[in-house]
């Protein structure tokens, strides 16, 4: 059985994390604290600068980047994920060694069918926006953040959201210290992101733009709690990871809504089985 192991600190908790990912039949699942956690959205209980899951008591965070690059991988099932640990270790900040991890693990299940877009989708949350609309299945993220990021855009279609695993997570210098307030980032150390002042990053970045196609990267983690692709353009603008997931979660009262009618061009295609 193909398996994948990956060790590092949690940005967060700044504890030591190891994981063990293997194939498995059945959905996406985190076992964690005794517990077995699907990757789904009804699983999210916080969203503090992460995605966390939970359920029986169990708590998984920062799940974000692996479900991104589960999802590019095209697995949208057929993996558990074992950790040793209250969250996913931040490594460098992208998700790189998580696509590594997961080209381990060979080819990917048969892909579940998409939500179809059949009439357009808005969700705002606070500052974040998401629209989804009919067409080929696409993703335009945008940002706006002081300088030195300033205005920024990356779109494309799923052949090139490869390209976006690499992209580091970041925050500003002048807000370290209310994160570690919050008891977040107490692991952050050099290495595991970009820092940025108005001086500029504190380390070269990837890409010009490796701010927003990191943003990218998180809504890709996000959007794979729905279980499925998504069929249809989506535009994020300065989005979140509370604004993907009561996206998500919008998208599933859709569907919902119209199994429960039988209805089947309300807005979504009615889901098959996972």
């Amino acid at each position: 059985m193909s398996e994948a192991h990956v060790t590092g600190t949690g940005v967060h908790s700044g504890e030591r994390v190891r994981v063990r990912l293997h194939r498995c039949d059945g959905p996406l699942a985190f076992h964690c604290g005794g517990a077995v956690v699907l990757a789904d959205v009804d699983n999210v209980v916080d969203t503090p600068r992460c995605t966390v899951l939970g359920r029986d008591g169990a708590r998984v965070a920062m799940v974000e980047h692996l479900l991104a690059a589960l999802s590019v991988a095209g697995f949208w099932s057929g993996v558990t994920i074992e950790v040793e640990g209250p969250e996913l270790p931040i490594l460098d900040g992208s998700a790189s060694a998580w696509g590594e991890a997961v080209a381990a693990l060979g080819p990917p299940p048969p892909t579940p069918d998409p939500f179809d877009v059949l009439a357009p989708i808005r969700v705002v949350h606070e500052r974040s926006t998401l629209e989804a609309s009919v067409g080929e299945s696409s993703l335009e993220v945008r940002v706006s953040f002081p300088e030195p990021i300033g205005l920024q855009s990356w779109s494309g279609r799923p052949t090139s959201y490869g390209d976006l695993l690499a992209a580091r997570t970041f925050a500003f210098r002048d807000e370290i210290a209310e994160l570690h307030a919050r008891g977040l980032a107490r692991g952050a150390v050099p290495g595991c992101g970009v820092v940025f002042s108005p001086a500029g990053p504190d380390t070269p970045l990837h890409t010009a733009d490796e701010p927003v196609r990191h943003k990218a990267l998180d809504a890709l983690g996000d959007l794979a709690l729905l279980g499925r692709p998504l069929g249809g353009a989506l535009t994020i603008v300065r989005g979140s990871h509370a604004a993907h997931v009561r996206f998500v979660r919008h998208l599933r009262t859709l569907a919902a809504s119209m199994s429960d009618r039988g209805e089947s061009a309300t807005g979504l295609r009615t889901p098959g089985p996972a």
